[in-house]
């Protein structure tokens, strides 16, 4: 329990998977750890009046509201946790810096390079004035993901040579899956590339201490046209006396209203890291069987280092040091005190889950708004797997000719 009277009084905008995750850390992270700030949950935010009111009880928050910017305006918040669609981000967090307040924006950081950038010289203006910012790349706070960084930094596995990682699902496998938000380029920026790929990218980059400088990539839309959301509005909502459709979309004679998907089922990349290792990176949500597969794989010059989400708990060590005798992979149990995040926790083999992450993600960012230290990873940092995704992008449009990952230097400019 901490034993600080300082409070963090926080204001959250969304209210749906990423929201009850959020929520979930919010509710558990000052019982767990001694920290310098108590976070309170003070105002959830959403649409739907009767939708976010229920939210605020279910999850645990204080009060509610339906207007985002009435949030912000208010003296009694001192975060705004922004955990909405994609096209929604920069308006919000950029409105919230201005404001001074903290800020903590889900992944990816925005839609576009422009926003991330805006997103980003805001963020370091504010800085200057105390106000803290960060991107929520949860992969970050799983202890294994934490200690495999430290084996890379601590020279463990040599000279980095290879990166191999793939995050795969199949959510979207059957055709007749209705055309959410997040098939939808206006909405989510992209597809399986922003909304899996984007971790990936983020994690080998974290743990290897390596920046993406190039890539060459293919992309694909299996399902071009999907059934539109029963009662859905904005998109293709509209259907006139003749069966065609309000908007982008189709109605056939028999069928249901359906619209085209815009964004990607599954991108695939090769690329380049600063450091001289050659990557290998797949996103699909297309992977049939596969529910939420991440796998990264590290490859230097005395040894490699595994992780698979499934296996979370756990890494794969080969050290090519020891003699051949006794060389193979190794299984490392990361649940003892002196593991990244566990001495809060539960007694040496006693196993944690996915939720666990935003806890220890929420332990960061209110250590860092309350010292006064800068939390990671930041806007910048957001930054530059933008600048990745947006490479992937533009590869595959021209055929996967090699494409340079743009520098982020402006992006700091105010």
């Amino acid at each position: 329990m901490s034993t600080t009277d300082k409070e963090l009084r926080v204001g959250m905008v969304g209210y749906a998977f990423m929201g009850a995750a959020h929520s979930q850390a919010w509710r558990t992270v000052n019982r767990v750890y001694d920290l310098p700030a108590r976070a309170r949950m003070a105002l959830i935010c959403g649409r739907d009046t009767g939708k976010v009111a229920d939210a605020a009880d279910r999850l645990g928050w204080d009060a509610y509201t339906t207007d985002w910017r009435d949030l912000i305006s208010r003296d009694d918040i001192d975060v705004v946790d922004v955990c909405t669609p994609g096209d929604s981000h920069a308006e919000i967090a950029l409105a919230a810096l201005a404001a001074g307040k903290h800020v903590l924006c889900e992944k990816p950081l925005a839609n576009t390079v422009a926003e991330a950038r805006a997103m980003t010289a805001a963020a370091a203006a504010a800085q200057a004035a105390g106000v803290r910012s960060m991107c929520g790349f949860n992969y970050r706070r799983v202890p294994a993901v934490t200690m495999m960084r430290q084996l890379v930094a601590d020279g463990r596995l040599g000279v980095i040579r290879h990166v191999r990682a793939a995050y795969l699902q199949d959510w979207i496998v059957d055709p007749q899956f209705p055309l959410v938000w997040r098939l939808q380029k206006d909405r989510a920026g992209s597809g399986a590339l922003g909304d899996i790929g984007a971790h990936i990218i983020d994690l080998t980059q974290f743990v290897t201490g390596q920046r993406i400088t190039g890539v060459s990539a293919v992309t694909e839309t299996f399902v071009k046209e999907r059934p539109l959301p029963a009662g859905s509005s904005g998109l293709a909502a509209t259907v006139d006396g003749s069966g065609s459709l309000d908007g982008s979309g189709s109605l056939d004679g028999n069928g249901p209203a359906t619209g085209p998907v815009t964004v990607d089922d599954a991108a695939v990349f090769v690329a380049r890291l600063d450091g001289g290792a050659l990557a290998t990176y797949e996103a699909s949500r297309f992977a049939t069987g596969r529910k939420n597969a991440l796998r990264v794989e590290i490859n230097g010059s005395l040894g490699s280092v595994v992780f698979d989400l499934e296996r979370l708990n756990e890494l794969e060590f080969y050290d090519a040091t020891r003699p051949s005798a006794e060389q193979g992979f190794s299984r490392i149990l990361v649940t003892e005190g002196e593991h990244p995040y566990m001495s809060a926790w539960w007694p040496p083999g006693h196993i944690i889950g996915y939720e666990h992450s935003f806890t220890h993600q929420m332990r960061d960012f209110i250590e860092a708004v309350a010292t006064g230290s800068d939390p990671a990873p930041s806007f910048a940092d957001a930054l530059q797997v933008q600048l990745v995704l947006d490479a992937v992008t533009r590869s595959a449009e021209i055929g996967s000719s090699w494409t340079e990952v743009e520098p982020a230097l402006a992006a700091v400019a105010v």
